[in-house]
């Protein structure tokens, strides 16, 4: 391949020079210019001829692009080192969005990935694959947010049970079991550890349990491989029972028939980012977050006890995109981003407003779905609607379940509910 005026990006792995094709040597010899990490560049210095110049992009990485343009201005030939395949959670993607695919060529090795499923004679055609190669931003929790390394990790195991991942000296192994049991996983998840692929003291590790993953440290760098047995949960349609609530006065949940009615009027998307406004016990912000694998949720409830039960049902239903905050609305919305679809559970005394706000926030095409029991909350939210100028309507909910009696059943009727939704179209 010839790369006149373009920068190649070799892939690379542990053995170094070894492991290299002979394209790619072709490439490094006539580099003037090799960019890399300092310990990938560490293994390139003693087989390349001096006279040339070495960057390392440790901590600087955003700086590459320009070094990159600037040498091929100048007619300097260029090399960029990364890890195994660099188009595979690799910098390749990110420097072709920046140089234009013109400017690059990508000559891959084996991706690291590839090489431990080799090693662990497992096939790997099914896997899901993530990174947590980023930022140290300490331990995972329920509050962490969508933001934190670990949660493409998190995102990615609620939804394929196999999912091999790209670990950090930070975001290692046993941090990344620690954030699972958070999450709410147990022994139904099992972590194999691949260590210091291609070295001499390269070494497997598994299938550990996450309390056994979480209280050992793994020689770095490694690859981790998540298994975990078939979810026994719908996504959709979970019973009032599974959720915890309080006793013997139960709390605030939105019922069954209520909640899937307003679930099916948000008209969510894999990718939404949903507000919960009155989170309650958390059902209806819990099953938006399993309805929306690639999306977020962001909760808030006032009150201690139902902000317990919420954080508690995150966990029994393993749910890591789901943020609830324990507060007063609308004051805490401030800083969210703006959502795709907006659920109302509870206003604390301040609809109007909320209305509002919500409406104001939302995303052209977004819903907002309130449910409401009393006569003077659907008053004033469809006054509140009537004035927004939006399209808008009340659907209500009567439901009735059957109960025994003797050896026979009786329906026993259910409170009304008043499921308001708003359209917000042409906004």
């Amino acid at each position: 391949m010839n790369v006149p005026e373009r920068c190649a990006v070799i892939g690379i792995l542990d053995d170094g020079w070894k492991g290299l094709g002979e394209e790619s040597r072709r490439c490094l010899h006539e580099a003037e210019l090799v960019i890399g990490a300092e310990r990938t560049l560490a293994l390139m210095r003693p087989h390349l001829p001096e006279g040339r110049e070495w960057r390392a992009l440790d901590g600087a990485l955003t700086e590459v692009p320009r070094w990159v343009e600037e040498a091929l201005g100048r007619g300097r030939k260029v090399a960029v080192l990364a890890t195994g395949d660099p188009l595979c959670h690799g910098l390749a993607s990110w420097l072709i969005a920046r140089l234009g695919e013109a400017r690059v060529a990508v000559l891959p090795a084996v991706s690291t990935l590839q090489l431990a499923f080799a090693r662990w004679k497992l096939p790997w055609q099914e896997v899901r694959i993530a990174s947590c190669h980023a930022r140290d931003a300490g331990e995972w929790s329920l509050s962490a947010g969508p933001g934190h390394p670990l949660s493409p990790v998190l995102r990615a195991v609620a939804q394929s049970r196999r999912v091999a991942v790209f670990t950090s000296a930070e975001n290692d192994p046993s941090r990344i079991a620690r954030a699972l049991i958070a999450c709410g996983y147990g022994e139904e998840v099992k972590l194999r550890v691949a260590s210091r692929l291609l070295l001499a003291d390269e070494a497997l590790f598994g299938p550990l349990s996450l309390a056994e993953a979480a209280e050992r440290e793994f020689p770095d760098p490694n690859v981790v491989l998540i298994e975990r047995e078939e979810e026994r949960l719908p996504r959709f349609g979970l019973e009032d029972e599974e959720y915890a609530q309080r006793a013997p006065e139960k709390g605030l949940l939105t019922k069954q028939e209520a909640r899937a009615l307003s679930l099916a009027k948000l008209r969510l998307r894999p990718e939404a980012c949903v507000w919960d406004i009155g989170a309650g016990s958390g059902s209806v912000g819990l099953e938006c977050a399993r309805l929306c694998p690639e999306g977020e949720v962001w909760a808030i409830e006032k009150n201690a006890a139902e902000a317990d039960n919420a954080r508690e049902n995150a966990r029994r239903l393993r749910v890591a995109n789901y943020r609830l905050i324990e507060g007063r609305a609308p004051e805490a919305l401030a800083d969210w981003p703006d959502p795709d679809a907006v659920f109302i559970g509870g206003s604390g005394g301040e609809l109007p407003e909320l209305i509002a706000l919500s409406l104001a926030r939302l995303k052209d095409g977004g819903r907002l779905v309130m449910n409401f029991v009393t006569l003077e909350n659907l008053a004033a939210a469809t006054a509140a609607v009537r004035s927004s100028g939006f399209p808008w309507e009340v659907v209500q909910l009567q439901a009735s379940r059957s109960k025994p009696i003797l050896d026979m059943h009786r329906l026993a009727a259910q409170n009304p509910v008043w499921i308001v939704t708003v359209a917000k179209e042409g906004g």
